[in-house]
């Protein structure tokens, strides 16, 4: 059973809909759900009806939801690794790491490691506290950073953790001649060694348990983001689940409606051609009335996702 599912895409295609009524549909099936957002943007809320925070709360029977803060994370994080440094620092140096760490919130990169080691103890949870974990990502380029993350900074904390392994070899060899005994644990060495092997851990849970649906509406700007995707996806390692072309119209309309229609087959046939392989697939989700906000909404939409569906329950 795949435990993890990524939505992605263009901005405003609808991939937040679209993972919400997923979930909402697996809920309804008996499979215990979790649905988060690490989109900054965040409208799972709304879309839900219902007032999110980082830890997940539920929303309906087997359905849990969750915004994630990126900047809320990477607060904590700098938090816990500040006191780590009060145990392996010099008091006169303290008052200046404590202010590099401080502005550290505010550095590139800081937010999206915060919020990748957040959704690390999500996949850690996922097969004990629910049994699918469905995320609305954040758009393409936000999504692909984010699934990159675990290859790129493995190897950095690697060397890391060996630069701080040495230091303290160091420190104990001059302690030695010294006749004195230093402290034996070093919490900074112990929380790199840690967090490596977590990076290595969800690497894996990627590559076996998760797949990434890639959503998009039958138009060119989004079909080509859409393929540039699927190729960076396949570097990364990261398997394609079915590609969701929303908003498709219908009907025999005249005028504009008519050259609209003679569009979207274009890039449906485009899209057909190049991700109707066995292992993906096509899923065309229709022009749906309404604001489809609320579980009941979504409950109703959800029935053209169905050829999405993991084993339930009874059929795991």
């Amino acid at each position: 059973m795949l435990l993890i599912r990524f939505f992605g895409g263009k901005g405003g295609v609808g991939k937040t809909t679209l993972a919400a009524a997923f979930a909402v549909r697996q809920a309804r099936r008996g499979v215990r759900t979790l649905v988060v957002s690490t989109d900054p943007a965040h409208s799972l809320g709304d879309v839900l009806g219902e007032s999110l925070s980082d830890e997940p709360r539920s929303v309906g029977e087997s359905l849990l939801a969750a915004e994630i803060s990126g900047e809320r994370q990477a607060s904590n994080r700098v938090a816990e690794v500040l006191e780590d440094a009060r145990h392996a620092v010099p008091r006169e140096v303290l008052p200046a790491v404590e202010r590099h760490l401080r502005r550290a919130v505010d550095s590139p990169g800081t937010v999206e490691s915060a919020l990748l080691d957040r959704l690390t103890d999500l996949v850690e949870r996922t097969g004990r506290d629910w049994d699918l974990l469905v995320v609305d990502s954040a758009p393409t380029g936000h999504m692909l950073r984010l699934l990159s993350l675990p290859a790129l900074l493995t190897p950095w904390i690697e060397g890391l953790a060996h630069n701080r392994k040495q230091a303290r070899d160091v420190d104990r060899f001059a302690d030695g001649l010294l006749g004195e005994v230093g402290p034996q644990n070093d919490p900074l060495l112990e929380r790199l060694q840690n967090r490596r092997r977590r990076l290595e851990a969800l690497q894996s849970r990627l590559r076996e348990d998760a797949r990434v649906h890639l959503v998009l509406v039958p138009e060119r700007l989004p079909l080509a983001e859409t393929e540039r995707a699927a190729d960076q996806l396949a570097e990364a390692g990261v398997s394609l689940g079915a590609v969701l072309v929303n908003r498709v119209a219908s009907g025999d309309e005249s005028g504009v409606l008519a050259r609209r229609r003679t569009q979207e087959r274009a890039v449906l046939a485009r899209v057909r051609e190049r991700f109707g392989g066995e292992e993906t697939g096509v899923l065309t989700v229709p022009l749906l009335p309404g604001e489809l906000t609320g579980v009941a909404d979504l409950a109703e939409a959800s029935g053209w996702l169905q050829s999405l569906d993991p084993p339930g329950p009874r059929e795991a």
